[in-house]
């Protein structure tokens, strides 16, 4: 039996080329062009180099402005810090938790699916336990004992009054620190702190003496380059975001696909990041609160949808057939129509 022919379909189908053919070496022009390319990588490379920025420390940060450090260190310790209150994968808190979907009734909350996998306690991993790593004076022993054999409740009370105390904001929103630092000593206004005071003091001095960054990283393998701690400590203040700022690293400023100074970066990435620049992501629109808070988990899934669609344009009727009906491989090879038109 013998297979009847398919239609021709000009949706699918190509016409059968019937014009002259030229001789052409694909393997000569691939060994060039790979040649060249490897020549002005290499030129380039040695030219332009890359930025060489030195990884960002706790000292350096508890040094150049240790207001910062001590106010976001007692939010840790209270708990309200952007880490204590993110959600999975770091702990069970739900409020921060991105969602994907149109509106906070009809979402799904994918962090949770994996749930709590990188457990981070921001007051015993930040705060408690590098200061009880260290051999630290009577006074911070007793401090460290007096504050673990508190209940829980008088625990948050003091954390809260001094996290509370260390900042003030206006009916703006603004922020202004009210801690000080003077001559190595911090300096808070009157209030019942307990234990609580002498802790951040030595929070502080262990910070500024770099042992802060080393118990942060300290690990039960050989190899102790989990980072994870300490880069989330440092994302909770504000000094990091400057520093990104001013380097052009911003949300707002395409900072996604920028390098570090004035050095081009990964410009493949225009597109995941200009969705942060337009409604809702940025916080515009209808939609703009919702779409702005979840923006991280719902651009992921829209270019997840756009790489999609990029790579089933094959199969799909119509849309595979626009370049045909634009005409633009006329274009293309306009030098063979040029010939064969003629």
């Amino acid at each position: 039996m013998t297979r009847k022919p398919r239609k021709f379909k000009v949706d699918r189908d190509a016409v059968e080329y019937a014009g002259p053919y030229t001789r052409y070496d694909i393997l000569k022009e691939g060994s060039i062009s790979l040649l060249v390319i490897l020549v002005l990588t290499f030129v380039l490379a040695i030219v332009f180099s890359s930025p060489d920025e030195h990884a960002v420390t706790i000292k350096q940060w508890s040094t150049s402005s240790p207001q910062d450090f001590i106010a976001t260190a007692a939010t840790e310790l209270n708990g309200s810090s952007p880490t204590a209150t993110y959600g999975p994968p770091y702990n069970t808190d739900q409020g921060n938790t991105q969602r994907l979907g149109v509106s906070d009734s009809l979402s799904v909350k994918l962090p949770h699916i994996l749930g709590v996998t990188i457990p981070v306690n921001p007051a015993q991993d930040f705060v408690i336990n590098p200061l009880r790593s260290q051999p630290g004076p009577a006074q911070l022993v007793a401090a460290l004992n007096r504050y673990n054999s508190a209940p829980a409740s008088q625990q948050q009370a003091w954390a809260d009054n001094y996290a509370n105390n260390s900042v003030s904001t206006d009916s703006q929103g603004n922020t202004t620190f009210v801690v000080k630092f003077v001559h190595g000593r911090v300096v808070m206004p009157a209030g019942n702190y307990g234990p609580v005071s002498t802790i951040m003091q030595y929070e502080t001095q262990i910070a500024r003496s770099g042992a802060l960054d080393q118990a942060l990283i300290t690990g039960n393998g050989f190899y102790t380059t989990n980072y994870t701690k300490p880069s989330l400590f440092l994302a909770d203040g504000g000094w990091f975001a400057s520093l990104g700022a001013a380097q052009n690293l911003g949300g707002d400023q395409w900072g996604m696909m920028n390098e570090t100074g004035s050095y081009p970066g990964q410009a493949w990435l225009w597109l995941y990041t200009a969705w942060y620049q337009v409604q809702p992501f940025n916080g515009n629109g209808p939609w703009g609160a919702f779409a702005s808070a979840n923006a991280d988990v719902l651009i992921w899934a829209l270019m997840l949808f756009l790489t999609a669609l990029l790579a089933l344009i094959p199969f799909i009727p119509g849309l595979r057939s626009i370049p045909r009906w634009l005409r633009v491989y006329r274009l293309i090879w306009r030098t063979h129509y040029k010939e064969t038109d003629a």
